[in-house]
Order: C-alpha cells, then structure tokens, then sequence
C-alpha cells in the first residue's frame, strides 16, 4: 500500500462540450491548474464529476487522459461507484491497469443497502477487483441513504477488505468521524468532504480532504490550514468564513451547475452539466456572477496572500 496522502485533494468537475460529449483536452489545463495551486490529488469522476451519469467508456477515457495529463506528483483516486457491481469492478481492474494511486466507490443509490454487513460485502466484492491497489469507501449519505456508522464500518471492513485504506467522509456527523480517525491509532486515511465545515475537522484531526471548492479557491484553504496550524484561530475562522460565503452563493444558484460556471471564470471552460441537472438560465447566471463579484470572487480567492484577519473580512463585505 502506498502511504497516506495529505493536504486538499479536488473533486475535478468533467469537462464536457456544448452538446454534452466530453471534453478531454480540457483536463490538461484541470490538471495543470490544481498542481500550480499546490492540490495534491484528484478524485476524478464522483459526485463533482457527474460521474454516474457518465457511461463506463467514457469514465474509463477520463481516467486515462487524467493519469496522462497528471503531474507527477499530482495523485489520481478514480471513482468507480456505479449501480452495475460488474462496471464497477472493470472500473476497478482498469484503474489498477493504468497505475491509479487509488480507487473509491459509492454505495448503490437505487437498491440500497440497508445494513453495515450488506455495505461491507458489497464494498469487499467491488475491492478484489485489485487487491494490490489502496480502496477507499465514499460515505456520502445525503446521495445513498446509508447513514450507517462508519467506525463500525472501518471495524468489519477491516477484517475483510484487505486493501482498505479509509474513507472518502462526506457527512456532517463530527463524532463519527473522530472515531474514524482514531481508530485502530489512526491507521486509516479519512478525507473530509465537507468543504464548509473544514475548519471543524482540522479541530479534530483531519490530516487530508477532499472537496470541489479546492478546484477554483484552493488558496482560501491552503492558507485557513497555515493559520490553523500556527495558532492563529481568528483568522483561521475569517478564511474558513470567505469560502463560506462563496458556496452559500455557489450553493443559491444551483449547487453544481452553479459550480461549472465558476470554473469559466477562473479560465477553465468545463462546459454545461448532463440531465436531469439543469444548466444556468441566463438570468441566473446574472445574478450569480453579481453576488460573486459582490464578494470578490475570483480575485480574492486567487489572490489571498497572506491576509489579516480583518482585511479578509473587510475584502468580503464583512467589516
């Protein structure tokens, strides 16, 4: 197994062209953005990546043009989550085969699981798919429905998977997540994947996270992590406050829509979303493009230096 990785790893949206085919050489440009940025990961085709609305040649074509197109140091989690268990476990042997530094799945999200047993089988039946590759389980109940303790799952997952290497943590349950991060002396890799709430995390622990927003402000995060790390828990706060003033407006105007329209203007073009989500009316992409311009988005998030804490606060409006 390789050892754990650290810091903000982007959930990168999928580039896609106007009639909705993807857009591979886009992901260059992704690639490269993220390195520049200091992100040291890329979990490729999930919940950002519309990956379930992606067919299995297609994913399997953006994880080859990601692990092409990827820096050396920039390391590639491909997910493979889909409601057939045999694509996923071809996603699987096909990550391995391209020498991904790890792959994840999501749960089922038709035919649900109900039990911690019944994820674990399910989990460990998608894992052997290539047991030499790190497998981490992405826990995002808001999409599955399974709002299943995941201390209990890394307990019986651990007898069983032996490639378990931790859990993509997209879940608001704070105590949970402690436990996993505790458990066994820290001996697995949990991401937190609420990019919202990363300063609570940081307070418990979290070492590594995974998240959207690191696509287009990953400068806000990197420098709440030095703050945080120093001590300096005002100011910590004022940057974990700056992002969450953009995702409440990212959030308004449709959530991951609303997100692709802020990669365009960052510069990089991922295109329109996939049915059944619903692009930007022009009006609302008016409206969002005001309130972001209101907090200074993009500037600021690209351009935060080493701020004050009051200055960051007057930069957003809030002083």
């Amino acid at each position: 197994m390789q050892s754990k990785l650290s810091g903000l790893i982007a959930a990168p949206f999928t580039a896609m062209k106007a009639d909705c085919s993807l857009n591979l050489p886009m992901i260059e440009l992704q690639a490269k953005a993220l390195a520049e940025n200091k992100v040291n990961g890329a979990f490729i085709c999930g919940t950002t990546g519309e990956g379930l609305s992606l067919t299995t040649d297609e994913r399997i074509q953006i994880a080859e043009k990601w692990m092409s197109a990827a820096p050396r140091l920039l390391r590639i989690i491909v997910h493979v989550g889909h409601q057939s268990f045999n694509e996923s476990r071809a996603l699987v042997a096909h990550a391995q085969r391209i020498g991904a530094s790890a792959f994840a799945t999501i749960a089922p999200t038709f035919f649900r699981v109900t039990t911690l047993e019944q994820l674990v089988d399910y989990c460990a039946h998608v894992a052997d798919a290539a047991p030499s590759l790190p497998f981490n389980y992405y826990h995002m109940p808001a999409m599955t429905g399974a709002d299943l303790p995941m201390h209990d799952f890394l307990r019986l997952a651990s007898l069983r998977i032996p490639n378990l290497a931790g859990i993509k943590f997209t879940h608001e349950n704070l105590m949970d997540y402690t436990r996993c991060l505790n458990f066994e002396q820290g001996r697995f890799n949990i991401f937190f994947g609420r990019d919202e709430i990363l300063l609570a995390a940081l307070a418990m622990g979290a070492t590594g996270a995974v998240g959207s927003t690191y696509n287009y402000m990953p400068a806000i995060y990197h420098r709440m992590i030095e703050a945080f790390n120093a001590g300096e828990i005002e100011n910590a706060r004022a940057f974990q406050f700056m992002a969450i003033q953009v995702i409440a407006v990212m959030s308004r105007h449709g959530g991951l829509p609303a997100g692709k329209a802020m990669m365009k203007m960052i510069g990089i073009d991922c295109g329109p979303v996939r049915p059944p989500l619903q692009n930007l009316s022009p009006a609302v992409l008016e409206s969002l493009m005001r309130e972001l311009e209101q907090i200074s988005f993009p500037e600021l998030a690209s351009k935060i230096g080493a701020q004050t804490n009051s200055s960051v606060l007057q930069a957003m409006g809030q002083a």
